[in-house]
């Protein structure tokens, strides 16, 4: 399996990686840090493990002006995307799926040679976390055959390049658990790779979980009522911070509760409560890009009168609790080296 990839506005290759197909229980992981630095805007990390049949890529960057990323996969593999971040376009050959990417979604990939372009805006912060698998290294975690993801198999066997399902879904709280702790492992030699594949395993369980569950049966909305729990949306992205309580909304929008509370789930695949804290914690996460805020004033500033409250929300949403997070993206920043370069990047890996 080999990986290739590039900024099209330089010559030189962002990555030019091969590892061999077939699992190897002696192969152990090797890692790779680099950053690179050019001012205060534009910068990229990345943190990758590779291993014979397997390489995991986690990165960020940001770009002051445009950028178009170039980026194959020559042979056969499963990419398991975790994606943090909103507005990159991707183009990928032979691959039907959204045209942008939305912050806090995953999804599971498997192609034949794969070709993709990506553009990437200006001051977006970029990152990801994808896990690509090859073939071999797929069927020792899990039987082609197994009956959750007969569809999938068959596209596998067929060697027709598709995602599990059409629409990337978000992250549950668990997921993202599972994620921070293969970012932050700290074994090495065999038991670091007895972990990682432990971990790695764990996250194809809940993708599959999550992505193969069947629908639930939907309420029939009508028209008009559908208009008011719009409104009744629109109302909460205004007012998160101070959310009007269910009665209240209720009769903003008059509609009764039982209609309010079953119509948007239905509608919108949550509950108003669900969303209020949606809003919150993306809120709260924007907030903590600024490191005079502490987390006593980003509770205040999210509606939450009891710290407590707002950590333990923090947690169940992401994962882990507002102080480790921002401890966990001071130390990121801090551990890896830093180059720098007069024009453009070059950074070890990007790949979806």
């Amino acid at each position: 399996m080999k990986l290739k990839s590039k900024i099209l506005a330089h010559k030189k290759p962002l990555i030019d990686l091969e590892i061999g197909d077939s699992y190897n229980q002696k192969s152990h992981f090797v890692e790779e840090k680099i950053s690179i630095q050019n001012g205060k805007m534009e910068q990229i990390t990345s943190a990758n493990l590779i291993c014979e049949g397997v390489v995991i890529l986690d990165f960020k960057m940001c770009f002051s002006t445009p950028q178009t990323i170039q980026s194959e996969i020559i042979g056969e593999s499963i990419v398991m995307n975790f994606i943090c971040c909103n507005n990159v376009e991707a183009t990928i050959d032979q691959v039907e799926s959204e045209k942008y990417t939305k912050e806090n979604t995953h999804n599971i990939l498997y192609t034949d040679n794969f070709n993709g372009t990506f553009e990437i805006p200006a001051f977006e912060e970029i990152n990801y976390l994808s896990i690509i698998l090859s073939l071999d290294y797929y069927y020792q975690l899990i039987n082609e055959d197994w009956g959750l993801h007969q569809k999938f198999s068959a596209t596998i066997i067929q060697k027709k390049s598709g995602y599990l399902t059409p629409k990337y879904v978000p992250f549950s709280p668990v997921m993202q658990w599972v994620i921070h702790e293969i970012k932050n492992c700290t074994y090495k030699g065999a038991i670091k790779k007895m972990y990682l594949e432990a971990k790695i395993k764990e996250l194809l369980i809940l993708q599959l979980d999550t992505l193969v569950k069947k629908p639930q049966e939907k309420v029939l909305v009508n028209e008009e009522d559908y208009l008011k729990l719009q409104r009744a949306k629109l109302i909460l992205e205004a007012n998160f911070t101070n959310a009007p309580s269910l009665p209240e909304l209720s009769r903003a929008i008059s509609l009764n509760e039982f209609k309010l509370k079953k119509g948007f789930k239905s509608c919108f695949e949550t509950t108003v409560k669900g969303y209020i804290t949606k809003l919150r914690m993306e809120y709260a996460k924007n907030l903590f890009k600024n490191k005079a805020t502490n987390v006593g004033e980003v509770a205040y500033r999210c509606g939450y009168k009891d710290v407590s409250h707002f950590s333990a929300a923090f947690k169940l949403f992401y994962g882990f609790t507002p102080v480790s997070f921002r401890k966990l993206d001071r130390t990121t920043k801090l551990s890896f080296f830093y180059w720098s370069f007069p024009d453009i990047f070059t950074l070890d890996i990007f790949m979806i």
